[in-house]
């Protein structure tokens, strides 16, 4: 990202910490910043494509999470707890803003941000699919993408509201989640003649 998207999404996420996120508008960030709504538009052609940019910030520190000294010698479970944990440690800085931003995306006028949030939720589980390293094919990755959504989404949402330490309540939630979809691979797992 460019210097100014950085600064539009900074400034976004300061007014909305401020005043919440629904009151934040593209004017208030021009005013803010000392531009006008026209340079904003030139780099988020909405609201809510700035929200995206702040999970975008989430998915890259997914993606740099693989780059950890022994990743690939880690099991599979612990690489998909640590990816997992990377995008929610980034936005951890606003986790109530964050909640913010899904329920403006949520109002029933917004049926168009809820189709680009399925689209954000599949985009997000094949990135820690990638980060994870995780080498199924065929109806094996199918069935491994819909536990890892529902793992996925299920933690997120819990975590939108873990007040724990380190959301240390969450890192356990995550883990059941993952022993129990661990197991239940192992019991899918061809056996060996």
């Amino acid at each position: 990202m460019d210097e100014l998207r950085e600064r539009i999404l900074d400034t976004a996420l300061a007014l909305g910490e401020r005043q919440g996120w629904d009151a934040v508008h593209l004017h208030d960030i021009a005013r803010e910043l000392g531009i006008e709504v026209a340079d904003i538009r030139r780099h988020f052609d909405q609201k809510d494509a700035i929200a995206e940019a702040w999970f975008d910030r989430a998915d890259a520190a997914l993606l740099a999470a693989p780059q950890a000294p022994g990743w690939r010698e880690l099991p599979v479970r612990e690489r998909l707890h640590r990816a997992i944990f990377a995008w929610l440690d980034a936005l951890a800085p606003h986790r109530r803003l964050t909640a913010q931003m899904l329920r403006y995306k949520l109002q029933p006028e917004h049926l168009h941000l809820q189709a680009l949030g399925l689209t954000r939720i599949s985009r997000t589980v094949q990135w820690i699919r990638e980060a994870a390293l995780l080498p199924a094919v065929g109806w094996r990755r199918e069935l491994e993408e819909a536990a890892l959504t529902a793992m996925y989404v299920t933690t997120f949402a819990f975590w939108l509201n873990d007040d724990s330490p380190g959301a240390e309540r969450t890192h356990a939630l995550l883990a059941r989640l993952l022993a129990a979809a661990e197991r239940a691979a192992l019991r899918l797992a061809p056996r060996s003649a």
